[in-house]
């Protein structure tokens, strides 16, 4: 396989633990969680992976400036910003929304950490997006672009490798099921499995998208990825396992199915999840369990993705009533 460039960032592995209560409390159903909330820096999350692949290409083209865009409590972006100021590289984010009037959460530890912002409607975002690598590459600036989510195949690499981490923690469960939206992680998770020869099943929850959309978002980037890495695999959209009946109202829309998931899981365990990402796919997780998607005797292993700083937003404060 192919080697990559790669930065040393997050607090590697991540633990694998059991969820005794959670799964008594859903009838019996084994859960484990794998624990990318702990990837350390800057509170954490799945994102910081795939900036130890990313940061170094950044650094192998002499890049003085980092450009990436997510939502105004943008995960990603929260950590992109953090790992550019360890790195000494400029960081400009492109949040989608109106500026706030009041600075939390994510966006809070984004100004902590140096981050430039240029506010804008997610219907232009894209354009601003380049827009405003543009005008840092006409000042100087030395500009990369991190896309959205971090997911292009240099990004996904940093999952394919997480695959590998989870199976030498003798880990290997019947299903693994997480948040997906980007594709990143769920492309880099499906190449991993096929590279290290894990025969269980890889479930997204979709946050945002259709099913039909996120398969074949994710297959297109898994052959990417393989490719880069010099791998003979090639995935078709059926391949990958999607389940987008949890889209709820919208992205970033928290509704009971949320609630309910991150006050259970706080409750059974003291573990955290996010209204996004994490709150979603765990409602996803809990209903699938009681309607039986799973077997008895099957082990189910949660992949948690971070997002812990958008719980402090004022956008979800109805978690407090």
């Amino acid at each position: 396989m192919k080697n990559i460039p790669r930065l040393k960032i997050a607090h590697l592995p991540t633990p694998v633990e059991t969820l005794p209560r959670l799964s008594n409390a859903l009838g019996g159903q084994k859960i484990l969680v794998k624990r990318d909330d702990m990837t350390g820096l800057a509170m954490g999350g799945n994102k910081i992976r795939k900036l130890e692949f990313l940061l170094a290409e950044a650094q192998a083209n002499g890049a003085r400036t980092v450009i990436t865009m997510g939502a105004v409590q943008s995960n990603h972006c929260r950590q992109t910003a953090a790992a550019a100021a360890r790195f000494n590289f400029d960081c400009i984010l492109v949040l989608s929304g109106e500026k706030p009037a009041t600075v939390s959460g994510n966006l809070l530890l984004d100004q902590l950490f140096g981050a430039e912002f240029v506010f804008t409607s997610l219907e232009k975002r894209g354009e601003v997006l380049q827009q405003t690598f543009e005008q840092a590459w006409e000042q100087g600036r030395r500009p990369y672009l991190i896309p959205y989510g971090g997911s292009n195949t240099t990004g996904a690499t940093a999952y394919a490798f997480a695959m590998q981490e989870l199976l030498e923690q003798n880990c290997r469960p019947d299903w693994i099921v997480f948040a997906s939206s980007s594709a990143g992680a769920q492309a880099g998770l499906v190449v991993g499995a096929s590279l290290f020869d894990f025969r269980g099943k890889i479930l997204g929850i979709s946050v945002d998208e259709t099913k039909e959309i996120l398969q074949t978002r994710v297959a297109d980037l898994a052959n990417a990825t393989a490719d880069m890495l010099g791998e003979k695999v090639k995935f078709q959209p059926q391949d990958i396992l999607v389940c987008a009946d949890y889209l709820g109202d919208g992205y970033g829309i928290m509704g009971k199915p949320e609630i309910e998931a991150i006050q259970l899981f706080a409750r059974e365990e003291g573990l955290l999840l996010d209204p996004v990402y994490t709150g979603r796919a765990g409602a996803g997780l809990i209903d699938l369990i009681r309607k039986g998607f799973f077997k008895p005797d099957e082990t189910v292993l949660f992949w948690h993705t971070g997002g812990i700083p958008a719980l402090f937003s004022e956008k979800y404060q109805q978690l407090a009533t």
